[in-house]
């Protein structure tokens, strides 16, 4: 890998580390180690934030730091970290998990869609819609809201209707010319009927609106239908993370 692909790279992770804030974070020898109270892993572990960032100390200091907070230490490997630092995790016992492919694309496709409106800012209609949609916990949900109220840059919140329900929601933020998509989510009862596609285009229009010229996002690697809509919308693959988790 070049090092233009790793500064690609690290602008990328960036815009990821602000479109969805964590709610502290602490710097550590070129590590970010981000804490939003359990809530998703993205915001609670520790993450390269420097192209080829040592792994020296970082374990013992992330496992002293999470323990404190009381979560569960988590480890997220982009290729910005050393190469070394997968194997030390790896020897000390602990899982590969959740393999995701960071995807970029043009916004040749995108395109507006009548059901969908989209606010520059999180009614309580639409954060109490997607938590309802992803599960969220009581919880989890004041976490959520607290992070999604931090979000400093420009973002879109998406709302799919169908005869007056609100079944569909999603956010984008935009950074650098590039539009991030995150947290595209339909009810569970109304999936596979093409609203994920249609929620997808009107946040990648709204960001080429905005001047953004191209998307990106991340999916897991089993997210198979995911993946396939992300294809067919002419999604990318760029570059490979996965965390590490304790054994235990």
């Amino acid at each position: 890998m070049t090092h233009l692909d790793l500064i690609t790279i690290r602008a990328l992770e960036e815009r990821s580390f602000n479109a969805w804030p964590a709610v502290q974070t602490v710097f550590f020898n070129g590590w970010l180690f981000r804490l939003a109270g359990g809530y998703t892993k993205r915001a609670n572990s520790a993450n390269a934030a420097d192209p080829g960032a040592s792994f020296e100390g970082v374990r013992g200091a992330a496992e002293a730091f999470y323990k404190r907070h009381g979560v569960p230490v988590v480890f997220r490997l982009s290729p910005l970290a050393a190469p070394g630092a997968d194997k030390e995790l790896a020897d000390a016992g602990y899982a590969l998990f959740d393999p995701t492919q960071v995807a970029s694309a043009s916004l040749a496709a995108a395109a507006r869609h009548p059901s969908v409106s989209i606010s520059s800012a999180a009614s309580p209609a639409w954060l109490e819609g997607i938590n309802a949609a992803n599960g969220v916990t009581a919880l989890q949900d004041e976490l959520h809201r607290a992070m999604v109220r931090s979000i400093a840059l420009p973002s879109a919140f998406a709302t799919l209707h169908e005869q007056g329900e609100a079944i569909g929601f999603g956010l984008a933020v935009l950074e650098r010319g590039a539009v991030g998509l995150y947290d595209i989510v339909v009810k569970p009862t109304q999936r596979r009927r093409g609203h994920g596609r249609a929620l997808t285009l009107a946040l990648m229009n709204w960001g080429r609106e905005e001047g953004a010229s191209s998307a990106y996002l991340q999916v897991r690697e089993q997210n198979a239908p995911a993946r396939r809509l992300y294809a067919d919308l002419g999604f990318e693959d760029l570059y490979r993370y996965h965390y590490r988790v304790p054994g235990a």
